[in-house]
């Protein structure tokens, strides 16, 4: 899937609504997914970024403003001060890769002892159902700053535990080998 905001003799300016330090998106730009589904943005001087992450700003307050386009490596790319500032295409794939985002089933309990090597299949409960999911890396287990534990299996689906403290200790087992 393609989809370009480029309309016929535009040429790149700057928007001065921009917060300091922020590129604005170009005029021109398009945003493709690749072989491996992941989302590709090509700049309007021909630069391709692979992989590159949808984010918002303020998901909960204002989700539609402040939205940024990370590259791989979580350096952020262009900045949209408003979702309405797209094209309808743009907003789609932009609005699509958003939800596949913050698509974020909780963990509440481990069902399975996973081997200590790697990669490791693990069998959880979560808010949603049960699931199985494959564990990379133990790189891909992050404790973040208010003690939740984010998991990312090796499709790029997320995982939360909001309190490992609160799971039971056969799961805490389990998480305490990977962190």
């Amino acid at each position: 899937m393609t989809v370009s905001n480029r309309t016929p003799d535009e040429s790149r300016t700057p928007d001065e609504s921009s917060p300091p330090g922020r590129r604005a998106a170009p005029l021109a730009f398009s945003l493709t997914r690749d072989e491996w589904e992941r989302l590709v943005l090509t700049l309007d001087d021909g630069t391709k970024h692979s992989g590159v992450q949808v984010v918002r700003g303020f998901p909960l307050s204002d989700p539609d403003r402040s939205i940024s386009v990370l590259d791989a490596a979580g350096k952020e790319l262009l900045y949209f001060d408003s979702l309405r500032e797209l094209p309808d295409s743009c907003q789609a794939v932009v609005r699509e890769e958003l939800a596949r985002r913050e698509f974020l089933p909780v963990i509440t309990r481990v069902l399975n002892d996973p081997p200590d090597s790697e990669p490791t299949e693990w069998v959880v409960e979560t808010d949603r159902g049960r699931t199985t999911f494959v564990l990379e890396s133990e790189d891909d287990v992050h404790r973040n700053d208010r003690n939740q534990v984010t998991i990312v299996d090796s499709n790029g689906i997320r995982y939360l535990i909001p309190d490992p403290r609160r799971l039971d200790r056969a799961s805490r087992r389990v998480l305490d080998r990977f962190l």
